[in-house]
């Protein structure tokens, strides 16, 4: 049965209630016309249960905006949703374009800071965010009660001489949810191991993102990037009201995973709308993303905390390379990656999410 309005319906029924079931959830493309942003294809989703979110099909198949009843959940940056002919890759360029949005990708074959990795100069977070998609299938159908909605798309980083990653990407949702998912597979097209970082740079904003927010998550250990982050560690895992010259701190987190391997983590604003409370959670395999990086930056303007599941650090592939955790892809390889994100509607929801952690930490501990 599909749960809408306070109500259910079979398929049947929903559809006598309407000329077409656009009028209720869907999927459509269009294209942005103006500024730095012109050309830029875009699909829009909604799904009748209030979550409303953008791909953009020539950013990487990147998310930008997204919502949930007209409440934004995302934090979108000063920069807008730039086409990827401005794209920067050299040094810190790539943030001329960083949408931020509830998903931007780093990688393929780099990421995090600029460094120089045997003797390539290689920009912040690498190209894939820049790289329009091809092979692009947006499409939605019935399967008995549930209507699912999905764009699929791929993106390829190479060049002459050097390697070739492809990614494959589907995000789909369904009728009536509150959640999206997103199925990566990357597989190495070319002849030669390839090196391959990988991180989804989740961007969670105001008013998930408050004064006393919480980041939920089965944190066995949690360690600061840099002295100035280490100053924050005592409070890592509340948000601070928006401050003034507020310097960003990175944590690395070593997660627990719950019986099927999975790691959730969750921002709870509990004070939301008089304590009625929104949250916005997410879900991975930790075979998949072994590594957890979390951005705090609650600076005027720049209001956001990461959420960053991957396979790398974020001190860039020289540093990766050195320490000997720089991950390859073999030629044929493929490595898959899915992550689910979602909202906690309500304080009921946010408890009983932390509660799920909580039983995590403790059997961890019991072990």
């Amino acid at each position: 049965m599909i749960n809408l309005y306070g109500r259910e319906f079979d398929r049947i029924e929903l559809l006598r209630h309407v000329g077409d079931i656009s009028q209720i959830a869907g999927v459509k493309q269009f294209e942005l016309t103006a500024g730095n942003e012109k050309g830029v294809e875009a699909v829009k989703f909604w799904t009748g249960a209030g979550l409303n979110f953008t791909v953009l099909l020539d950013r990487g198949l990147d998310i930008s905006h997204a919502s949930y009843k007209d409440i934004p959940l995302s934090w979108q940056s000063s920069t807008g949703d730039v086409a990827p002919t401005y794209y920067e890759p050299e040094g810190f360029g790539w943030l001329r374009g960083f949408f931020g949005g509830l998903l931007t990708t780093c990688g393929m074959m780099y990421a995090g800071a600029p460094c120089e990795d045997e003797g390539e100069e290689l920009g912040q977070h690498g190209r894939v965010s820049y790289i329009p998609a091809k092979n692009v299938w947006v499409d939605s159908r019935w399967e008995g009660n549930r209507y699912t909605l999905w764009v699929q798309g791929k993106v390829t980083e190479t060049t002459v001489f050097g390697g070739t990653l492809c990614r494959t990407r589907r995000i789909w949702t369904e009728l009536g949810a509150t959640s999206l998912h997103i199925e990566d597979v990357v597989e190495n097209l070319g002849y030669q191991d390839t090196p391959h970082m990988y991180l989804f740079h989740i961007n969670a904003g105001f008013p998930v993102v408050a004064e006393g927010t919480e980041l939920i998550a089965p944190s066995k250990e949690v360690l600061p990037i840099d002295e100035h982050s280490a100053g924050g560690l005592s409070n890592h895992a509340q948000c601070e009201p928006p401050t003034v010259d507020f310097g960003q701190q990175v944590y690395y987190h070593e997660m627990q995973a719950d019986n099927n391997n999975h790691i959730h983590v969750a921002l709870a604003n509990r004070s939301f709308n008089n304590g009625q409370g929104l949250g916005l959670y997410i879900r991975y395999h930790k075979t998949q993303l072994p590594k957890f990086n979390q951005w705090k930056m609650n600076g005027e303007g720049t209001y956001v905390i990461g959420l960053e599941p991957a396979n790398c650090w974020v001190e860039g592939r020289a540093k990766e390379r050195k320490q000997g955790t720089l991950q390859y892809i073999e030629p044929g390889g493929r490595r898959h990656y899915e992550v689910e994100i979602g909202v906690l509607t309500t304080n009921a929801e946010i408890d009983s999410f932390a509660e799920k952690i909580e039983a995590i930490k403790v059997k961890s501990s019991s072990a």
